[in-house]
C-alpha cells in the first residue's frame, strides 16, 4: 500500500495512470495502476536548487536538491522538511523526505536504475466530525482524538535497483530487486499500535519483438515474487487516567501478531498485428496469494495462529485498437480483475483471521477513443465502461474507531470519461490553453444482503454520481505564467442504505507566478496562490457508513479547508 498525499510530488518527472485491470504486466487490480516515473536527472548537466513555501495554517517547506550528470550516469537527490499547524485542532504536520534517482549506462547493453525514497512523517489525527460540529465548528476534532492527542509517528522507506540488459537479438530482460520498511506507532483513542513491515521482492521480464504468419508480434512475459512481514502489537491507552492535556500513555499489552503475506505473480502480455491499422492484445495474470498469522501474544489462551491461501487468480485480458488516421485511434478492451483485502480487512477484531473474506474480482468492458482533431490543436479522450464486480469489499463498523471488512455480493459499476485539451492561443509570446475532464458514476450494488437488511440496487457510497476538473492556463515568453483550476464533484451516498448524501460542491484555485533565467547559471521561479477562493464549505473525505456508537451522532465527515493562500520561490544554479 502506497499513501500517495505522502510522496513528494517534486520528485516526479510524471506520472502515468493505467485504470482498471487493463494491464496484466502490473498485477491485474481492479482499480488499476499509479505508476510514479522519478526524475533521475539529466545526462551532462550539474546543478542544484533550493526552495521555499509558506502558506496559510502555518505552512512551512524547505527544499534542497542536487542533480550530478556526465556522459553515462545521471543521479538527483532532493531533501524536503514540510511542516504545517493544519486547519483544525490536533492536525500538526511534521514531514521530512530524501528521494534518489539514478541512471547508469554500464555499456550499450546493461543499464541500472536505483530509486530510494525515505519519509519520515508526524502527523496529529483530528479524525472524523458529525454533522452538527462538521456544519457549525469544523476546525474542530474528534473530542476522543482531541482528549488523546492521537497521531501517528512513522518512519517508511522504499529501495529498488533494476538491470535493463539488451541482448544481441533485440530482446530485452528487466530484472529488479526491491524492498521496503515501515516502523510506525499510532496512538489512537481505543488502542496504542506498533507496527513494523518488511517487504522484499524480484520482478524479471523478457521484451521482444517477433514475426508470426509475417506480421509483428511485441510480447513480455515475467514472474514477481515478493513477501512482506507485518509485526504488530497493540497496547492500551490510559490517557483518561491522567490529568486533561496529557494525551496518549501507552499502558499494558493488549496483543502481539505477525503476518507474512507471499505474493507471487506470472504475467504475459503481446501485441500482435492484424493489418496496417488493427492491431490485437491478448495478456493474462496469474496470482497466488498465502497469508501465515502468528499468534506471539496468546499466554495460555487460544492461540491464534493459521495460515491461509486464496484461490489461484488467472486474470485474462484482450483488446483490439483501430488506428482510424495518423491522430486518432479506437479501442476496445475485455480484461479480469481483482484486489485481494487489505491487512485490516483480513482481520477480525479480535485478532482472528477473517476466513469468510474473498478477494474482489470483476470483469471490465470498455470502449473509448483519442487523439487529435483540428490540425492537432484539440487533444481528446472518451470513453465508455462496465465492471462487473463480484465480492466487493465494503467496511462494516464495530465500534467508534474499528472496522471490519466484509463482500458486499455482486455489484455493477457504469461510467463515462471525457477530456479535451486545446489551445486557445499561441504564438511566439504567449501560449493560453484550457484542459477539461468529465466523469460520470452510476454505481450500484446489485445483490447485497447484509443480516436482514439488503441493500440491492442502492447507490455505492462514496463515490460521487459527477466530477469535473477544469483547467485554464498561461504561459509567456516574458516569464509570467498561471493556472485558474476548477473542480466540481457531485453528490455522493455516505451508506450502503444511501439513507444519508454528502452535498455536492465546487472549488476554484488559482495559482501565478514568474519564472526567469538570469544567465546561463542562475534561474529564480517566484509564486504565489490562493486555494478555495470563494471559500466553499466541502468534505475532502468522508467516513463511509460510520456507526453512532454511544448515543453519540456517526461521524462522517472530513472539512475540507476553507479559502488559503501560498507564496514561495525557487532557484537553482546550472554548473
Amino acid at each position: 500500500q502506497t499513501t500517495l498525499e505522502d510522496m513528494e510530488l517534486t520528485g516526479l518527472s510524471s506520472m502515468e495512470i493505467l485504470k482498471g485491470p487493463s494491464s496484466s504486466l502490473y498485477g491485474a487490480g481492479l482499480g488499476g495502476t499509479i505508476q510514479m516515473i522519478p526524475d533521475k536527472g539529466l545526462f551532462d548537466n550539474t546543478s542544484a536548487g533550493a526552495g521555499i513555501l509558506f502558506g496559510s495554517f502555518g505552512l512551512r517547506k524547505y527544499q534542497a536538491d542536487i542533480s550530478l550528470g556526465n556522459q553515462t550516469n545521471a543521479a538527483a537527490i532532493r531533501y524536503t522538511d514540510t511542516r504545517r499547524d493544519g486547519y483544525r485542532d490536533n492536525n500538526e504536520t511534521d514531514r521530512k523526505t530524501l528521494t534518489l534517482a539514478s541512471n547508469h549506462y554500464l555499456d550499450a547493453r546493461n543499464n541500472l536504475v536505483l530509486i530510494g525514497n525515505f519519509i519520515d512523517l508526524k502527523a496529529y489525527i483530528p479524525s472524523s466530525l458529525d454533522e452538527e460540529d462538521y456544519l457549525n465548528d469544523p476546525a474542530s476534532a474528534a473530542f476522543t482524538w482531541q482528549s488523546s492527542k492521537g497521531f501517528e509517528d512513522y518512519k517508511r522507506g522504499l529501495l529498488g535497483l533494476s538491470w535493463n540488459h539488451v541482448y544481441r537479438n533485440g530482446a530485452r530482460q528487466v530484472t529488479s530487486l526491491f524492498g521496503s520498511l515501515f516502523d510506525s506507532y499510532e496512538a489512537r483513542p481505543f488502542n496504542i499500535l506498533e507496527e513494523k513491515t518488511l517487504a522484499t521482492g524480484l520482478r524479471s521480464r523478457y521484451v521482444s519483438k517477433t514475426k508470426a504468419w509475417e506480421k509483428d508480434l511485441d510480447w513480455t512475459a515475467g514472474i514477481e515474487f515478493f513477501i512482506d512481514k507485518n509485526d504488530f502489537q497493540t497496547y492500551e491507552n490510559l490517557y483518561q487516567d491522567y490529568p486533561p492535556g496529557t494525551g496518549s500513555v501507552k499502558g499494558a499489552q493488549l496483543s502481539d501478531l505477525s503476518e507474512t503475506r507471499y505474493y507471487l505473480n506470472v504475467f504475459l502480455d503481446g501485441k500482435y498485428s492484424l493489418s496496417e491499422k488493427v492491431s490485437l492484445t491478448l495478456g493474462f495474470n496469474l496470482n497466488r496469494t498465502n497469508y501465515r498469522l502468528t499468534d506471539n501474544f496468546h499466554e495460555g489462551a487460544t492461540d491464534l495462529s493459521k495460515d491461509y491461501a486464496f484461490q489461484t487468480m488467472f486474470s485474462p485480458k484482450t483488446g483490439l485498437t483501430w488506428q482510424v488516421n495518423a491522430s486518432n485511434s479506437l479501442y476496445a478492451t475485455i480484461a479480469h480483475g481483482f484486489s485481494p483485502p487489505t491487512l485490516e480487512e483480513t482481520l477480525l477484531p479480535d485478532g482472528l483471521i477473517n476466513t469468510d473474506i474473498q478477494p474482489e474480482t470483476g470483469w471490465s468492458y470498455e470502449l473509448g477513443g483519442r487523439g487529435r482533431l483540428l490540425k492537432g490543436t484539440v487533444r481528446y479522450s472518451l470513453s465508455a465502461y462496465y465492471m462487473d464486480v463480484r465480492n466487493l469489499l465494503v467496511a462494516r463498523r464495530t465500534s467508534a474507531d474499528e472496522f471490519i471488512g466484509i463482500n458486499a455480493g455482486k455489484a455493477g459499476l457504469l461510467g463515462m470519461e471525457f477530456s479535451i485539451d486545446y489551445d486557445l492561443v499561441r504564438s511566439e509570446a504567449v501560449t493560453l490553453g484550457h484542459h477539461s475532464a468529465f466523469s460520470w458514476n452510476d454505481h450500484t450494488f446489485k445483490e447485497f444482503e447484509d443480516g436482514d437488511r439488503d441493500y440491492s440496487g442502492n447507490e455505492l457510497p462514496g463515490v460521487p454520481d459527477l466530477t469535473v476538473h477544469s483547467q485554464l492556463y498561461l504561459n509567456s515568453r516574458c516569464g509570467w505564467y498561471g493556472y485558474l483550476t476548477y473542480y466540481a464533484a457531485g453528490r455522493m451516498p455516505i451508506t450502503d442504505d444511501n439513507s444519508v448524501f454528502s452535498d455536492a460542491y465546487q472549488l476554484l484555485h488559482l495559482k501565478a507566478g514568474y519564472v526567469k533565467n538570469v544567465n546561463k547559471h542562475w534561474k529564480f521561479d517566484i509564486y504565489a496562490g490562493v486555494n478555495n477562493i470563494f471559500d466553499e464549505k466541502y468534505a475532502s473525505m468522508l467516513q463511509i457508513n460510520a456507526g453512532s456508537f454511544g448515543n453519540n451522532a456517526p461521524r462522517y465527515y472530513y472539512p475540507g479547508e476553507p479559502v488559503n493562500f501560498y507564496s514561495g520561490c525557487n532557484i537553482s544554479y546550472s554548473f
